[in-house]
């Protein structure tokens, strides 16, 4: 790795030159299978010809104007996401983060505007929502967050998938909104009991807390849905959105309804680069394809024939804790640490991620075939038994 660079990243030794569909090739020719989609970003696969027609397009049209000006691309897609979701109003960014960010940021401004001196947000145990100061002080990781304090005020933690938990905050008049993932990302692939969701709507619309959700790895089809909270018909006042919307170009999105939606004025909140023409255009080019393709629909389908697989060949295994998930979005928990897997699985041509140190991550493209997902299964379930073979 060139010095020229900040050591903050600890990556694997290998670098990619090209990739079509499920597949990346690296420097040396060799091919890999991917199944983490660069962590759930490229939902349409690599290299797609529809992404790539649009980026080109726009490239030799215009890139940026700034949100000086109207920018009709950047409208399109704001109505567009908001027929999907239910939504009313979007504001873009770059990155989850900034969602994230802009989410607390409304959130605060709820809490101002009912008298709130200090609005506090309540939040998950093993949560992950970016790395700027505020989102990683609402992230439920206390790893990330070493070296950073001191942290920003303003945020309540409770355990992950534990309703009456946050029921017992009703009382705190200082409490403005619930921000929570669906589907946890980065804390292990957990799914919350069912309810959840619909109990949080619940508190929240009894309380005045504004509900907001980050699906910046669930979101976008990956679920089965085009969002996970689809699958409990809830609607949340704010949405936040990244990752699968650009297929690896940068942009988030903040989406917000009901009274979360009036909450930003002019000045109030900004971005130079957010929602310019080129990955405006991108975006729809995603959610384009992935509605003539109904991926969403594919992503239940595959996910269902995976974990099922998985199941089937692992499920008994003593070192396997549990097998988890929802759509393309698969979690194979360990009996102990397996970060060395991913080295393994690299060494097989196989991109794999562990996350919660004894989490196996899977998040392959929308697109995967049944042959691909067939070669999926028999790489890792080999490669599981070969590192389990021996006690922990």
């Amino acid at each position: 790795m060139s010095d020229a660079l900040m050591h903050n990243y600890g990556r694997q030794p290998v670098a990619f030159e090209r990739g079509e569909g499920v597949w990346l090739w690296d420097t040396e020719g060799r091919r890999y299978l991917d199944a983490l989609s660069g962590i759930a970003v490229c939902g349409l696969g690599h290299a797609h010809p529809a992404v790539a027609r649009a980026l080109c397009d726009q490239a030799n049209t215009l890139i940026h104007t700034s949100n000086i000006y109207r920018i009709p691309l950047q409208e399109q897609l704001a109505e567009r996401l908001c027929a999907l979701s239910g939504m009313e109003r979007a504001f873009f960014c770059n990155s989850g983060a900034e969602a994230n960010e802009a989410a607390i940021k409304l959130s605060r401004l709820h809490g101002h505007a009912r008298g709130i001196a200090n609005p506090t947000v309540i939040v998950m145990e093993g949560s992950f929502h970016g790395r700027t100061m505020a989102t990683l002080t609402a992230t439920g990781n206390a790893k990330i967050q070493k070296g950073f304090e001191p942290l920003v005020s303003g945020f309540l933690r409770v355990p992950y998938g534990d309703l009456a938990a946050i029921e017992q905050h009703a009382g705190n008049p200082d409490v403005v909104a619930v921000l929570v993932e669906p589907i946890t990302g980065e804390g292990g692939i957990r799914v919350p009991p069912a309810g959840y969701l619909q109990g949080i709507r619940e508190l929240c619309d009894r309380h005045d807390w504004l509900m907001m959700l980050d699906e910046i790895q669930a979101g976008i089809g990956r679920t089965g849905r085009w969002f996970a909270y689809q699958h409990e018909g809830v609607l949340p006042d704010v949405l936040s959105l990244a990752k699968g919307l650009g297929n690896g170009v940068p942009i988030g999105a903040s989406l917000a309804r009901g009274k979360a939606a009036s909450l930003f004025t002019p000045g109030s909140h900004g971005t130079t680069f957010g929602g310019n023409p080129l990955v405006c255009r991108a975006a729809l080019a995603v959610l384009e394809t992935m509605d003539k393709q109904d991926l969403p629909g594919k992503a239940a389908h595959m996910g269902e024939y995976l974990l099922a697989g998985f199941r089937q060949r692992l499920g008994n295994h003593a070192a396997v804790r549990e097998i988890r998930g929802r759509g393309l979005m698969i979690g194979i928990e360990l009996d102990r640490p397996c970060a060395e897997l991913v080295g393994k699985a690299l060494q097989a041509g196989l991109l794999i991620n562990v996350t919660a140190e004894r989490v196996i991550r899977l998040l392959p493209p929308l697109i995967i075939s049944d042959t691909e997902a067939d070669q999926l299964l028999d790489q890792l379930t080999e490669l599981v038994q070969s590192y389990t073979a021996t006690p922990a």
